[in-house]
């Protein structure tokens, strides 16, 4: 149902339920992204509540980058531009500019919604671009489809990632067994920024096969991942008798994985962010898997998540 609370409208504007095959999800107007997630009866979301203001970026979209730029600052075909420093603690632009913006209602059906957002030209990206993302329930579980176009004049820089928070009933962080496909992970400085790359075989941090996360801290990109026959790649997390995955296709070819360590309050270290992106962070300086968009040229891509007992 379309969900405006009495008393006022929810700080993420309206709510879009979706559900089939013993499933549900929320999404929301502020960010186009995913508030909750429950699959036959249990949530597998760590998301918030209708009447909070989304913490962490809690199932956000993030584009047009993910993750954090080096003081904003970037330089794309000649040109030096600087973004908003939206991590000011840290000095540092951060999650892309969709995330507090507001999506409309394209299409709807009982199972499946579709939201939409223009971003316009602004000043440290003056390009301006259409975002799509269509949610869809199934038997196969929750899928995400997002697709952009370029509506500008000039070829644009882009890159996309997904911030979902993961959790597995009366399971602490601790205990889950996690698999990660990534054999490398990023080095990175006090703010979080890439200052160089390791491989993980034989440390602390290769969890190419499932193992406990025990009580280590993660908040870091893996990459060179291990691919699946249809391009794509995934991260499994057991607890218990439950398992969830989130599947990401061939356009993903980073995985950050972030425990809450640094998350206030009751959030702290409740759950695992498991973000698919599509480039690294850092990535409009280095220039690292950045994708560059036409005018008028459209780019696609897909993740999902899916459970089991």
């Amino acid at each position: 149902m379309d969900n405006v609370e009495r008393g006022g409208r929810p700080p993420s504007g309206t709510q879009w339920t979706i559900e089939g095959d013993g499933q549900e999800a929320v999404v929301v107007e502020i960010g186009g992204g995913l508030r909750g997630y429950r699959a036959d009866g249990v949530d597998y979301l760590d998301g918030y509540e209708v009447d909070e203001i989304c913490a962490g970026s809690a199932g956000q979209v993030l584009a047009p980058w993910p993750n954090r730029i080096r003081d904003g600052r970037y330089t794309f075909a000649g040109e030096s531009r600087q973004l908003p420093l939206t991590e000011p603690d840290r000095h540092n632009a951060m999650h892309g500019l969709v995330n507090w913006l507001p999506w409309r209602l394209v299409e709807r059906s009982t199972n499946s919604v579709t939201v939409a957002c223009e971003l316009p030209a602004q000043p440290g990206y003056p390009w301006s671009l259409d975002l799509r993302t269509s949610w869809r329930i199934d038997a196969r579980g929750l899928r995400a489809r997002h697709e952009v176009t370029n509506t500008g004049t000039a070829p644009a820089p882009f890159g996309l990632a997904a911030h979902p928070y993961l959790r597995i009933p009366a399971a602490p962080v601790d205990d889950l067994v996690l698999r990660v496909p990534g054999r490398t992970r990023l080095l990175v400085d006090g703010r979080g920024l890439p200052i160089g790359a390791a491989k993980v075989a034989g440390t602390e941090y290769d969890f190419t096969d499932p193992r406990r996360i025990g009580d280590l801290r993660l908040d870091m990109a893996f990459g060179d991942v291990d691919r699946d026959p249809d391009g794509g790649s995934s991260v499994t997390m057991t607890g218990g008798d439950h398992e969830i995955t989130i599947w990401a296709d061939e356009a993903f070819g980073w995985w950050q994985v972030f425990t809450g360590d640094t998350l206030p309050g009751a959030r702290h270290r409740r759950s695992v962010a498991v973000e698919p992106m599509t480039c690294p962070a850092d990535a409009f300086r280095s220039g690292r898997d950045v994708i560059v968009l036409a005018p008028g040229e459209p780019w696609s891509a897909s993740w999902g998540i899916r459970t089991a007992t």
